[in-house]
């Protein structure tokens, strides 16, 4: 299972590269009860969900990890809990909080865009903040409430998907790979245990996309919306499929933007972003060639750093930079070609033999805190692939796999760094059942949508974004550039159309291009 996020990056980077630390004390949860539900259809025994009041507060009663302490102190913010059935099919049983987070529009008020940065595992309160920052002085920040929600199990939300403590995933951050299938095994069944017995398998079984919809149609019509504005990243655009899918008739508009490609299957997925690293690297590469801040400037020079830290990890604070945490950086600031001076930065340290920037950049991707704890993302993000992707317990089909990501991907940074084991993942050991599969989306009674992709995209490869607009009937914004998501990132082009059809739901009359 590939350890890399489908999530975009750059605002986090860049907020958390140059934060103060935020002290936040006494902080009075004293909110405003705002009851405008329900709205739009409501299923048969979920009346009480569908109509809840939500209660806004101060957002800083919500602060859970170091990005949220930056980002949950902003004054124009309020936030709330929404109940939802832990399990939809008993709406009787046990009750669970989503955290919601709100900005509301500036003026002309036309209803709310709600978002999900991606992942699994993302906070979309967190990138509510950041949209709402990106957005001022637009349309969009005039018109829409925007809104995030940390889905089940993430963040804010009650409670947490916990699989390992903050020492133990630093002592797994630091350990050599595995090298024998039956240690592989060992270790990931393992962690599957831990997963059962500290999330509960009640938790990890209703924890997949499946619910996620759910749940947001509840946040719908909480929020007093007829039908739902929304913007996707990455696995949000999962998401937004599933919702059309669950719900076309409650659709107003949504934006997909780093598409996944509803067909794929997670060994496609592992190709094709070890496949896109490689791009990003390359062209990260071309662009050192004429900097002379630029220190390592080719592959084989950094893979030669690289490899030096297997055997020999570069001590930092107490700790100690591995080559696994090494790439997981370097992958982290591939994301986005603003990121690339960051980038420049920590490998010109690597070649000083200074591993301060690299593990920072890898401390914020894998959600490590300033004081040791993680934020659960990762946890998160390996709970939800496995209720919502298919596992492989078939040994022979699991060597052919690896073959063939093996062969598809040689040569790559990414695999020649972590080489793929024909060994069962965690999810071979999960205690809890499929609730979906990648399959064929049908979204009848929809309204047309917009696909956003990127051209030289690493995480979500431009032609899944080509198949998503396909399998939906799509309106398809191809980006040139090579970066992780497009909307609302600077770009003129690509921001005026996505602007243009949230507010007037006016979409171009042909697919179309905007270049970087």
């Amino acid at each position: 299972m590939s350890r890399f996020r489908l999530v975009p990056l750059l605002a986090l980077l860049v907020a958390l590269l140059s934060a103060c630390t935020v002290s936040v004390s006494g902080t009075a949860v004293i909110g405003t009860v705002e009851q405008v539900g329900p709205k739009g259809p409501v299923p048969a025994g979920l009346e009480r969900f569908y109509s809840q009041p939500l209660t806004w507060s101060d957002c800083r009663a919500y602060i859970h990890d170091d990005e949220s302490r930056t980002a949950f102190v902003k004054r124009d913010i309020r936030c709330a809990r929404l109940t939802v059935p832990l399990d939809y099919a008993n709406p009787g049983g046990r009750e669970i909080t989503i955290g919601v987070l709100r900005r509301q529009a500036a003026k002309a008020r036309l209803g709310a865009l709600v978002l999900n940065p991606g992942g699994p595992g993302g906070s979309g309160m967190s990138a509510a903040v950041s949209v709402a920052t990106k957005a001022k002085r637009t349309e969009l920040a005039d018109r829409f409430d925007i809104v995030g929600f940390d889905p089940r199990g993430v963040g804010a939300s009650e409670p947490r998907v916990r699989c390992l403590t903050g020492p133990e995933m630093d002592a797994d951050r630091i350990d050599p790979p595995e090298t024998t299938v039956a240690d592989a095994e060992a270790e990931n069944q393992d962690f599957a245990a831990k997963c059962a017995e500290r999330t509960g398998v009640d938790v990890l079984a209703n924890i997949g996309t499946r619910d996620v919809v759910r749940d947001m149609d509840v946040l719908r019509s909480a929020l007093g919306e007829e039908k739902l504005t929304y913007l996707g990243y990455s696995y949000g655009t999962r998401i937004g499929t599933a919702y059309a899918e669950a719900f076309p008739g409650n659709v107003r508009a949504m934006v997909l933007d780093g598409a996944v490609d509803p067909l794929e299957d997670p060994a496609q997925q592992a190709i094709g972003q070890a496949q896109g690293f490689e791009k990003a690297l390359a062209d990260y590469f071309a662009w050192c060639a004429e900097r002379p801040a630029c220190v390592i400037k080719t592959k084989d020079d950094l893979r030669a750093k690289i490899d030096a830290l297997e055997t020999a990890p570069l001590s930092v604070g107490g700790r100690r930079l591995s080559a696994s945490d090494a790439t997981t950086g370097i992958a982290a600031a591939l994301y986005s070609d603003d990121v690339w001076p960051v980038l420049s930065d920590a490998l010109a340290g690597l070649a000083k033999g200074s591993g301060v920037t690299l593990m920072l950049l890898a401390d914020l991707y894998l959600g490590r805190a300033s004081d040791g704890e993680y934020s659960g993302s990762m946890d998160a993000l390996i709970a939800v692939r496995c209720v919502d992707e298919p596992r492989l317990t078939d040994r022979a089909k699991l060597a052919e796999v690896a073959t063939r990501v093996a062969e598809a991907t040689k040569g790559s940074f990414l695999t020649d760094t972590d080489p793929p084991l024909p060994a069962l993942d965690p999810c071979a050991f999960w205690p809890a059942p499929n609730t979906t599969e990648p399959h064929q989306p049908v979204v009848t009674g929809a309204p047309r949508l917009l696909v956003v992709s990127t051209t030289g995209d690493p995480a979500t490869p431009h032609q899944a974004g080509v198949n998503l607009a396909k399998s939906l009937d799509a309106r398809l914004l191809t980006y040139e550039a090579t970066q992780h998501t497009a909307f609302l990132q600077g770009d003129e082009c690509v921001d005026s159309v996505g602007i243009r059809y949230l507010v007037d739901l006016s979409l171009p009359a042909a697919d179309m291009t905007c270049e970087g």
